[in-house]
């Protein structure tokens, strides 16, 4: 039987980062709860004691580096059979001094790209993740033809977008779609960009995209991960049985909306940052706001436990 919630074991969690952007990851010993993995370093909060306050506690104790500047990346509630824990997580991206194993524990730098679940206890995946999205989230809007296409995906991938969502505002024909799948994935991986296909999953396997993208309805119709882990899957969620069924077939992250008023959907109901950050609380995944998002909400977004944000009209247009 898992714990309860009242039994959760609180732990800062810290993703320390290099220069290169490598990653530290250290190895849990052999005798200790999910022993002989590989895990981000941190430790239980003590009485009375800030997220911020154990971390550098923790990391001066186990690494004997001093914690200069963090910033959050996720929360965790994870329960195991033994017990309950919530990892909250936070980017360490200066610090001083040289990282060792201080309690005898091997470390490794690593790219995030190369980090694998399966060498990590269950509730390091989401955090894995994390590390390997982007804070903006493309999706594509209106375009007039191929070549006006073309030059605003360019503009936003210049800009500094590394994750897109192909969604077409109109019909297009099955060669012109495969067309711009095509462009939008060459162009994209020649600037270490990711797509994802907002399409059904039986025209998701024509195409050799980075991942798939599921509305809502398509969501509540799948009774498992309908794709392999080897491709991203995102799923657009509004409610708590949506967040739920996200959960349940493990996708890799997913679009809660609507945040705020949007200029397509004026007067409709709004989630707002209260309610968008409790159901953060309660998704195994990293979460994007989407709704009303540009990027002066950005910070805001992450402080109320998202990942980022996604939009369509402040990143396609600029």
């Amino acid at each position: 039987m898992s714990g309860s919630s009242s039994e959760r074991v609180h732990v800062a969690v810290g993703v320390i980062l290099n220069d290169d952007g490598e990653v530290l990851i250290t190895r849990r010993a052999k005798d200790t709860h999910q022993g002989d993995l590989w895990e981000f370093p941190g430790g239980k909060l003590e009485t009375g004691e800030s997220v911020q306050a154990a971390l550098v506690r923790e990391l001066k104790e186990e690494l004997g580096i001093q914690v200069q500047e963090t910033e959050p990346l996720i929360r965790i509630h994870h329960d195991y059979p033994d017990k309950s824990v919530l990892l909250d997580v936070r980017r360490v991206s200066r610090f001083q001094g040289t990282a060792r194993g201080r309690e005898g524990q091997p470390l490794r730098w690593l790219e995030p790209g190369k980090l694998t679940a399966q060498d990590f206890p269950a509730a390091n995946a989401p955090i894995i993740k994390a590390l390997q999205l982007p804070h903006e989230y493309l999706i594509t809007g209106k375009f007039s033809d191929r070549d006006d296409f073309i030059r605003r995906l360019q503009a936003a991938l210049d800009s500094g977008i590394r994750l897109l969502q192909f969604r077409p505002r109109t019909e297009l024909s099955e060669q012109a779609y495969a067309d711009l799948v095509e462009q939008a994935v060459n162009l994209s991986r020649r600037c270490g960009a990711r797509v994802l296909l907002n399409t059904s999953i039986d025209e998701f396997e024509k195409h050799d995209a980075d991942g798939l993208h599921m509305n809502s309805d398509v969501l509540m119709a799948c009774e498992q991960r309908p794709i392999g882990e080897d491709k991203w899957l995102s799923a657009s969620v509004h409610n708590e049985a949506e967040l739920a069924q996200a959960n349940n077939i493990g996708v890799d992250f997913i679009m809660l909306s609507p945040v705020l008023p949007t200029q397509s959907h004026p007067g409709a109901p709004t989630l707002g940052w209260d309610r968008f950050y409790a159901l953060t609380e309660k998704s195994f995944s990293p979460v994007f706001a989407l709704g009303g998002m540009d990027a002066s909400h950005l910070e805001q977004a992450r402080e109320k436990g998202a990942q980022g944000i996604a939009a369509i009209t402040a990143f396609w247009s600029r």
